[in-house]
């Protein structure tokens, strides 16, 4: 009996206290769920959030020049960058001790390769110097000033120095700065000089071709997806079997087909020599720029436009339409007031769907686009795969990945989330 109430305490069948009793069966159920889905979540920890965490701090770490030349950091520390001036020989001899160790550690290429990033030619020049950093004994061989010059004269260049100070912290802005077409110097940020501001344009043209070809595919799958709601399913059946034919051939064959038929002397171009709207001479030049890509990705990503929306039309009943004419509305009045607000879920479901698939690839702008018509992707592909410059592929990424989530914020704002659905 609760003292406090004078009440005896319902049991369970067991003789515990029923609240007791109820608490216990509600944990055992959580945690039987938990295991459920358990693998579900690892696999999206693994799959999905460590990739992306990886690929944040990849983009601001740079503890290679730290790790490899400790010495030549700390004793950096102490000289001043933009005093014109060399550093002292006290300097030297710190690189040339952590080059000799670098070069026997086969660590040097590593540390040569992430500062020729910032300044060219110090990949080159680590390799030759450290070859000869291996014989010296750092007891009692200086001055390795004099011996450094007598190696390369670019180690009486200011610029590697600054570089090397500059470059030396363990966390660094510097990619990012790279990304968006500026570079960290001794005096700040700073802008790349004009032949290399590239990365600005392609994220511009990014955006805007990708919004172009997601404004494409509205404006082709809409009439299809309300035919494959509203046709009868004999024909709905072979418009479907037509719109889900591109996911059984390959990206690369239906990549390559748009190659053969957007040349100059492909298929687009000799029937519209044939039917006589294009002169012979002046044929339309489609490929290696910007429509190629934007015609290519459109037939590509129509699919995935296509079917969201045609799962959301499935769900607005037809006798909404009758009404509506019923009351003598138009056809146009009827569709606009009642049917299109109804198919905007779909259409916003598809947007998202085809605008974060374009921003994102690379094979098509690659074979179709030429230079006018490749997307960022295909420079963060050129700095994993050729470059090996992973922190600027990182850094791009990243930014790619912030601008989508800003879309996505911008969109929620003004439509709202919870307005867009696959069907249902």
């Amino acid at each position: 009996m609760n003292a406090s109430t004078g009440k005896t305490p319902i049991l369970a069948a067991d003789g515990t206290p029923l609240r007791k009793s109820l608490a216990r069966s509600l944990r055992q159920q959580k945690l039987r769920a938990l295991m459920l889905i358990a693998p579900l979540l690892v696999f999206i920890f693994v799959a999905f959030i460590m990739p992306i965490v990886s690929m944040l701090m990849r983009s601001v770490e740079n503890d290679i020049v730290a790790d490899t030349l400790p010495l030549t950091v700390n004793a950096l520390q102490s000289w001043d960058a933009q005093s014109g001036e060399l550093p002292d020989e006290a300097v030297y001899a710190a690189f040339a001790a952590d080059i000799k160790q670098a070069a026997l550690a086969k660590e040097h290429t590593k540390v040569g390769l992430r500062l020729n990033y910032e300044q060219s030619g110090i990949a080159s020049l680590f390799k030759k110097t450290a070859r000869a950093a291996v014989k010296w004994d750092i007891e009692t061989d200086g001055p390795f000033k004099e011996k450094l010059l007598k190696i390369h004269k670019n180690w009486g260049n200011l610029e590697i120095w600054q570089a090397l100070k500059v470059h030396s912290p363990e966390v660094t802005s510097g990619y990012f700065l790279n990304a968006v077409d500026m570079r960290k110097t001794v005096n700040g940020p700073d802008w790349q000089p004009e032949e290399k501001q590239i990365l600005l344009v392609l994220f511009k043209r990014t955006l805007f071709m990708s919004l172009v070809i997601t404004f494409s595919c509205i404006a082709l799958g809409y009439p299809v997806a309300w035919l494959l709601a509203n046709l009868p399913m004999r024909h709905a059946n072979m418009l479907m079997i037509l719109v889900l034919l591109p996911f059984w051939t390959s990206l690369l064959v239906r990549t390559s087909a748009w190659k053969v038929m957007l040349q100059q002397q492909g298929v687009i171009n000799e029937v519209l020599v044939y039917m006589g709207m294009v002169a012979d001479h002046d044929r339309l030049v489609l490929i290696n720029n910007e429509i190629g890509t934007i015609v290519a990705m459109t037939h590509i990503l129509l699919p995935f436009m296509i079917l969201p929306m045609y799962s959301v039309m499935q769900t607005i009943p037809p006798s909404y339409l009758r009404a509506a004419k019923s009351l003598g509305a138009t056809n146009w009045t009827a569709f606009w007031r009642v049917y299109f607000p109804q198919s905007v879920p779909g259409i916003g479901a598809g947007s998202i769907l085809v605008f974060i698939l374009a921003i994102g690839y690379y094979i098509t702008p690659e074979i179709v686009g030429g230079t006018k018509g490749v997307f960022i992707s295909n420079r963060i592909a050129y700095h994993i795969m050729e470059s090996l410059n992973w922190g600027l592929a990182a850094a791009l990424g990243t930014i790619l990945l912030l601008a989508v989530l800003v879309l996505y914020w911008t969109y929620d704002k003004i439509v709202g989330i919870d307005n867009v659905k696959l069907g249902g």
